[in-house]
């Protein structure tokens, strides 16, 4: 900018007669010296002339006077002023006398000369990098399995013989020096490598010459990645190498960068349950990282066990935990499954509503963004400390908690631990509202009647995980649609909650079922085919119509249509599962094994009557058919009006019933046989009764 500026003043100078003289240069004190062969310039004013200096160049300053840039060359007072690039500055050559210029001019390059200087410069550096390279231990070796592994690792386009060709020279080089290769970031890869494509015995003998280094492994950048893909990819032997020196450092490899994700995933995945528990105990304090237990027996990190035994610990084994918890969820590393499973041996073993308790609920609430409570619902210890938490918590702490699950609600749901929050918000949370507004639109959709909902609802249905949330509310503490470690866990809950939470369960399960029962329904209504083609669907359809608040008559009808579709969709009907479905409906409730009979609902379905108007023509191939228990549930099922009728049919047609069940007088149902030592029989073996086992029951009935 200096630079311009000085060029336009002089242009201003030119246009107006007047030239502004050239500051004098001096350099410690003294006036630098003329040239004989500089050209004055004459102006107006008194100054001294501007002037070419062989000086100039060589001082380094910039501050001199410029001249304007033109395209073609202007002559004043017989000074020739040039714009060249090559300069970038002021060139005053001699006028028409011809008077040759100072020898001592400095020599400008073009840049062909520049690019082909930079061009040498970089080959020079590269080759310094080269010999620095080769002068390191194993340049040759590892620069020789680099080679080797842009070979092998591509999958494709490498024949098998030569793939093992590559590798016997590959482990030829390794064997031995497997320790230079695996701390740098490059060769590094060459041992995953060689893991990957490696007989058993070939992997061993890696984690045999590895041995003593594991925990240095884990804690750098790149070996990491070797440690897991070698206890993926190696048998018992090798786990039991590694795992072991994990012990004494936990405590500190849990709060490091790089060795955390490690010691967390072999925790996670690879170690036996007690060398799980030995890893766990080292957070309770020093003293279990430094002494070995005593215990007989397997290994256990039950707090309250250890607690029962040695209770004078209690306080410093609470205190390093609660420390140890609290440095990593203030450095946001919330993820791992070791952090939940101390979390939740701390959490059982403080007292409800204590202030422990409390200020580590107000811990696990965290800041807005609710990273702890999120990773803690797709763990198993973590999901049954949210559990609690809500179960345990006040109004205030389960809204809180809500919130924080809003946006991932449906997550949640196909999760296999985070659905279990799922249900203890519809358990313990008394404001049925809230519960509706924030979990129901992310379950079933905030527009359940689209086409784009509709759909992902229908998947939700057939999902292992996802249609739990869906039927919990219907059916409530079923061995049928809940595993066993969700039905200990409510249990758990269930007995926190009657201290903690005001409205009686039954309100709060039929004020959620109110609202979760029209899109339900309507589901059943669009997609009865789709539902009916699976037996979740199909399980899902019988505990939605028995349960549902609401107007259930057109889902009962669709069910009902499927009866008189073509043939395609008929033969949906004759699987065991919609049979299964058909009869619940008929007898309108669930068989109750203690009373041997089904308990109906109330209101009362009145699925029955429908379903006999709609088969009535083709009564007989039902009782003779898949499907045989649905007559016979016709003519169980309390409250059925046509229940004469459908017993003369069936009379009139006694001949094919007969047929179909096959001739019992003949075929004993139970013949014993004989056996002999070695398990053979005497050879007089009878076949079991044959025939439809419902048309059977049917004819015993008429």
């Amino acid at each position: 900018m200096a630079a311009l500026k000085r060029k336009e003043a002089l242009v201003a100078g030119f246009q107006g007669g007047n030239i502004q003289k050239k500051p004098k240069r001096e350099e410690k004190g003294e006036k630098k010296p003329i040239p004989s062969n500089a050209v004055p310039l004459e102006t107006e004013t008194d100054s001294e002339p501007i002037m070419e200096s062989d000086t100039t160049s060589q001082s380094g300053d910039d501050d001199g006077a410029s001249w304007p840039s033109h395209t073609e060359s202007e002559e004043f007072g017989g000074v020739s002023i040039d714009d060249g690039n090559d300069d970038n500055g002021l060139r005053i050559a001699a006028g028409a006398s011809g008077a040759p210029q100072s020898a001592s001019k400095p020599t400008f390059t073009d840049g062909a000369t520049t690019g082909s200087s930079s061009r040498e410069s970089h080959v020079k550096q590269k080759v310094m990098a080269q010999e620095r390279k080769a002068a390191k231990p194993n340049a040759d070796s590892i620069a020789r399995s680099k080679k080797l592994w842009e070979r092998l690792r591509r999958k494709s386009h490498v024949p098998t013989k030569e793939r093992k060709e590559l590798v016997t020279e590959l482990f030829e080089i390794i064997t031995g020096r497997v320790k230079d290769f695996v701390f740098k970031h490059d060769s590094v890869r060459v041992i995953q490598t060689a893991l990957k494509y490696a007989n058993l015995d070939q992997k061993k003998m890696i984690a045999r010459e590895l041995k003593g280094e594991y925990r240095i492994l884990a804690e750098s950048r790149y070996a990491k990645f070797l440690i897991g893909k070698m206890l993926v990819r190696g048998d018992e032997e090798t786990r039991d190498m590694v795992v072991p020196e994990l012990y004494g450092h936990v405590r500190r490899m849990i709060k490091h960068a790089e060795a955390s994700w490690i010691l967390d995933d072999i925790y996670r995945g690879i170690a036996t349950p007690s060398q799980k528990a030995t890893l766990l105990r080292e957070w309770y304090g020093a003293e279990f990282a430094i002494f070995k237990s005593s215990e007989q027996g397997p290994m256990s990190a039950d707090l309250k066990q250890l607690l029962a035994q040695h209770p004078e610990k209690k306080t410093p084994i609470m205190r390093s935990l609660r420390d140890l918890i609290n440095l990593l969820v203030q450095k946001k590393t919330t993820g791992f499954t070791m952090l939940h499973d101390a979390m939740l041996q701390y959490f059982l073993n403080v007292q409800p509503g204590s202030e422990e308790a409390t200020d580590f609920i107000e811990l696990l609430k965290g800041g807005e963004e609710g990273d702890l409570l999120k990773n803690l619902a797709f763990t198993d210890s973590g999901a049954r400390l949210v559990c609690l938490a809500l179960a345990y918590g006040n109004a205030k702490d389960r809204k809180q908690i809500l919130r924080t699950y809003k946006d991932t609600i449906h997550i949640l749901a196909y999760d296999s631990h985070g659905h279990r929050v799922i249900l203890a918000v519809y358990d313990v949370i008394d404001d049925t509202v809230l519960v509706s507004k924030s979990v129901f639109p992310e379950l079933v959709g905030k527009d359940p009647s689209s086409e784009e909902q509709q759909q992902s609802l229908l998947a939700s249905t057939t999902d292992l995980s996802a249609r739990i949330t869906l039927l919990y509310p219907f059916c409530g503490e079923a061995k049928a649609i809940l595993p066993n470690e969700d039905l200990k866990l409510l249990n758990e809950i269930h007995r926190a909650r009657t201290t903690t939470s005001k409205k009686d369960p039954e309100v709060r399960r039929k004020e959620l079922i109110a609202s979760l029962s029209p899109p339900l329904l309507q589901l059943i209504a669009s997609y009865a085919t789709e539902l009916v083609a699976t037996s979740f669907g199909c399980q899902f359809i019988s505990e939605v119509l028995l349960g549902a608040i609401g107007d259930r008559q057109p889902a009962m009808d669709a069910v009902v249509a499927l009866t008189k579709n073509d043939e395609e969709t008929q033969a949906l009907l004759n699987t065991p599962a919609a049979g299964r479905m058909l009869k619940t409906l008929v007898l309108g409730g669930k068989f109750n094994p203690a009373t041997k009979q089904a308990d109906p609902v109330d209101p009362p379905l009145g699925f029955h009557d429908r379903l006999f108007a709609a088969i009535e023509d083709d009564i007989v191939n039902w009782a003779t058919g898949c499907n045989s228990f649905v007559v016979v549930g016709l003519l169980e099922a309390p409250g059925f009006s046509k229940v004469e009728k459908l017993k003369e049919i069936l009379g009139r047609c006694r001949k094919e019933l007969v047929k179909a069940a096959g001739s019992s007088e003949d075929v004993p149902a139970k013949v014993k046989t004989k056996k002999f030592k070695g398990g053979k029989s005497d050879g007089n073996t009878s076949s079991p009764r044959s025939g439809n086992k419902g048309t059977q029951l049917l004819l015993k009935k008429l």
